[in-house]
């Protein structure tokens, strides 16, 4: 069914701006209906266009009354987030991603002209530990249940998710499991950590990372919307980065922290504001987590344009950032260590 009345979600932020902004260069369709408790920046207002701000805070029962007298066919759910805004983050995030889902739900379950529901979700769900598999599919469970956090926020909007499903089969649902975004144009905890002159790591870890390019977020997002594609699907760029390895393109300095000192080491960078560090991220910097996508290209039609790797290099020449240490002079002092081993070899 091709939507005709779009509601979006968390416009305030990059995915359900640029998502409105598309909906709204869209001719076929009629009406896009952009919610948030704050207005988008000016630049993505601008291209917005014809879309309709509207200030409602999804956590009232009164975003019911918005989708009812707009008579929305189309909600894509892109608030659920890891940063909300403001300084509490700790206390609203909870508030934000549950408590605004459930309303949210709930209002769709009561309008007769709801027929297609898109949710932003994300891979978190699987957790990070120890015993993790080395690829997760959409049919596995977490080994370890992720108990606080985001992470914990995303699984129990999963679950009322499934609910409405139950309750609403005439409602074509979508979930999308995201991996980490990542572009020059997006900011989010792990494009400020990577911008950290000195870059934290777990001693003794070396974390698989697996990211997606904001943009390629946004095509999924709206082939989602555009089409009748149900399920849950994991989204994001083929093939991995160790830590390391990231933190080397990135032209950063590695700083190795005893796992004892790590909460220490998190509390100072939030402290300083620097960088957000929740314990489900710290986790995910000790184990890291990677998804399988075979589902997104085959079922869902979409093979992302970047690889992670790709990803993240356009992520370091779009931000323009530059080496900690000329690499000239790394090289230099590697190449010595090198002589001087094989002298004594």
């Amino acid at each position: 069914m091709a939507p005709k009345v779009v509601l979006v979600t968390g416009c305030s932020r990059f995915l359900g701006g640029h998502l409105a902004a598309r909906f709204a260069a869209d001719p076929s369709v009629e009406r896009v209906l952009a919610v948030d408790t704050e207005p988008p920046p000016r630049d993505v207002l601008r291209r917005m266009g014809r879309a309709e701000f509207v200030r409602a805070d999804i956590r009232n029962p009164l975003i019911a009354k918005v989708i009812s007298s707009a008579a929305v066919d189309t909600v894509v759910h892109a608030s659920v987030t890891a940063n909300p805004p403001g300084p509490a983050r700790r206390t609203v995030l909870k508030e934000m991603n549950v408590i605004g889902t459930m309303q949210l739900l709930a209002a769709c379950q009561k309008s007769p002209h709801v027929r297609k529901l898109v949710v932003k979700s994300t891979s978190a769900v699987y957790g990070s530990s120890s015993r993790d598999p080395a690829v997760f599919t959409e049919d596995m469970a977490p080994k370890d249940l992720p108990t606080s956090g985001y992470s914990k926020d995303a699984v129990e909007v999963e679950g009322y998710v499934r609910g409405f499903s139950r309750r609403r089969p005439d409602v074509v649902v979508t979930m999308l499991r995201f991996t980490n975004f990542i572009g020059p144009r997006i900011d989010t905890v792990l494009t400020r950590y990577f911008a950290l002159p000195v870059v934290p790591t777990v001693l003794g870890y070396d974390a698989r990372v697996q990211v997606l390019h904001s943009e390629d977020a946004l095509a999924i997002m709206e082939r989602a919307t555009a089409r009748d594609l149900p399920g849950v699907y994991n989204a994001g760029g083929d093939g991995v980065l160790l830590l390391s390895q990231a933190i080397r393109r990135a032209g950063r300095l590695n700083l190795p922290v005893p796992s004892p000192a790590v909460p220490l080491a998190g509390r100072l960078f939030r402290g300083a504001r620097l960088v957000d560090f929740s314990a489900d991220q710290m986790r995910f910097l000790n184990w890291g987590r990677v998804v399988d996508t075979t589902l997104l290209k085959d079922e869902f039609g979409f093979t992302p344009r970047w690889t992670t790797q790709q990803a993240f290099d356009d992520y370091v020449n779009g931000r323009g950032m530059r080496p900690v240490i000329d690499p000239e002079l790394v090289a230099g002092v590697e190449r010595g260590v090198l002589d001087v081993a094989a002298r004594f070899r």
